[in-house]
């Protein structure tokens, strides 16, 4: 039910891309479940699965999946059927008999002994398809944003509670090792950035073209209504029309102000934002947001600015830029985008490197160390008044950043171990990474920022936004 997968330089071109704690009052997910299935050939239970959704999205989840041992996709549903097709015949290339449905409930009454139900449908449908599979006695994996409603999210860890079942949201920065590396072993157990202070936080992309189709490929209007469009514009590019999304904040930026919550533990206590439909003239919701919260901390107060721009893709790439009195982190998915930056005055890092924890950057690299030795240089305010001949320079404040570079990669595609982490947890009861409790909490702090954009001030949570 998403993008044509059949076009994949159209959909490179749209704005698709490839909860953090939730206090002291909401308990951790009470449900392990481990599935029945057979052994598999490669000696762990065979899990039988069901994809909702074969648009882009789904296509990326079914190339990251058949990576994974012994999954085996029974079935494929998308009211589109050139997205079905091609999600069937893409898993018949690898040895997987998936039949193709157009209907959800279909699909989950002829094909009753799935284990699991991947949902990579639009938005507005998460709830609705999450709730079916989990009521149908499957465990779920539901792509980001968990809903484009708080309602309709609530509705979804309300089902997996009382049925048991795991529901993992597709926040896949929580399993990316690197993001584990840099927030369990850096930031929180050795605090290398000191205080934090000041998050920013970005995803911009340049302005494309609408999505489009070929017209003998459309779906039948009687079809389309029936599901729950207005036409063949609004489905392919569904996005940007406020019944089936929250828009770049909750497509792009959910991604990223998620990072926000998981990295500091904690849930913000207000957001501020705007935004407008700068551009483009047949959407509904804002080409451009730009958003600031504030996360009360242990330390005090951290500020975070979030931008999510569609008319330029200057700037850097998309980024998470957590900034403290001794260091600043940047992190990305992009490796390219990820350093660390030490600050003069901070406790020396060597013992990091020898520890295995940071590597220094190779000369010439992009990043590279500002300064190898800082203290052997000075920096002189172009301005500065004279000093008194008896004062002394204090090189903490004077010397260069250095720059030095996280040591742990990820060698798979990158929703491969958000995956692996829902497979293992039911086959041998793993910790979810991001249960539908936290990703419940990410899901209000991003929808509250379009809130905020149209209140056009500042927007308060209070701590029971985030309780289930």
């Amino acid at each position: 039910m998403s993008e044509n997968t059949l076009d994949s330089s159209v959909t490179r071109r749209s704005f698709l891309s490839s909860g953090a704690r939730l206090g002291a009052v909401v308990l951790a997910s009470p449900y392990v479940a481990k599935a029945q299935s057979p052994a598999g050939s490669g000696g762990t239970q065979a899990l039988n699965v069901g994809l909702i959704g074969t648009g882009a999205q789904g296509e990326v989840l079914i190339n990251a999946a058949l990576k994974i041992p012994d999954i085996r996709f029974k079935a494929v549903c998308d009211i589109w059927e050139v997205n079905r097709t091609y999600g069937e015949r893409l898993l018949k290339k690898f040895g997987h008999a998936a039949r193709p449905f157009e209907d959800y409930q279909e699909m989950l009454a002829s094909v009753p002994d799935l284990d699991a139900v991947i949902v990579a449908s639009p938005d507005w449908l998460h709830a609705t398809h999450t709730n079916a599979a989990l009521n149908a006695g499957k465990h779920v994996y539901c792509e980001k944003l968990m809903a484009n409603t708080v309602e309709g999210a609530r509705s979804m860890v309300k089902t997996a509670q009382a049925k048991g079942k795991l529901l993992q949201i597709g926040h896949q920065r929580r399993s990316n090792p690197r993001y584990h590396h840099a927030r369990d072993r850096l930031v929180r157990e050795n605090k290398i950035l000191g205080r934090i202070t000041t998050i920013n936080g970005q995803w911009n992309r340049a302005v494309s073209e609408d999505l489009g189709w070929q017209e003998k490929t459309a779906i039948p209007p009687a079809t389309l209504a029936k599901y729950g469009y207005k036409d063949m514009h609004q489905f392919r590019n569904w996005r940007w029309f406020k019944k089936y999304s929250g828009g770049p904040i909750s497509d792009l930026g959910a991604h990223q102000i998620d990072v926000f919550n998981w990295m500091l533990d904690t849930n913000p206590a207000t957001v501020m934002a705007g935004g407008g439909a700068d551009y483009y003239k047949n959407h509904e919701w804002f080409d451009n947001v730009m958003a600031i919260y504030e996360f009360p901390t242990p330390e005090g107060t951290v500020r975070a600015f979030y931008e999510v721009l569609t008319t330029t893709s200057a700037g850097g790439g998309y980024h998470e830029y957590f900034m403290g009195v001794e260091g600043a982190l940047k992190m990305s998915e992009n490796p390219k985008y990820t350093k660390l930056y030490r600050e003069a005055q901070a406790p020396d890092w060597e013992r990091y490197v020898t520890e295995g924890l940071l590597k220094r950057p190779s000369t010439g690299e992009e990043g590279a160390a500002v300064a190898s030795r800082p203290w052997e240089k000075e920096i002189k305010p172009k301005f500065a008044m004279a000093a008194p001949r008896s004062s002394v320079v204090d090189v903490r404040e004077t010397a260069a950043l250095s720059a030095w570079d996280i040591p742990v990669t990820l060698d798979k595609a990158i929703h491969q171990p958000h995956l692996e982490n829902f497979f293992s947890a039911i086959r041998e009861g793993t910790p979810l990474s991001c249960s539908g409790e936290q990703g419940f909490a990410s899901t209000v702090t991003v929808l509250k920022v379009n809130e905020a954009v149209t209140a056009r001030k500042m927007l308060t949570f209070n701590p029971s936004d985030f309780v289930v």
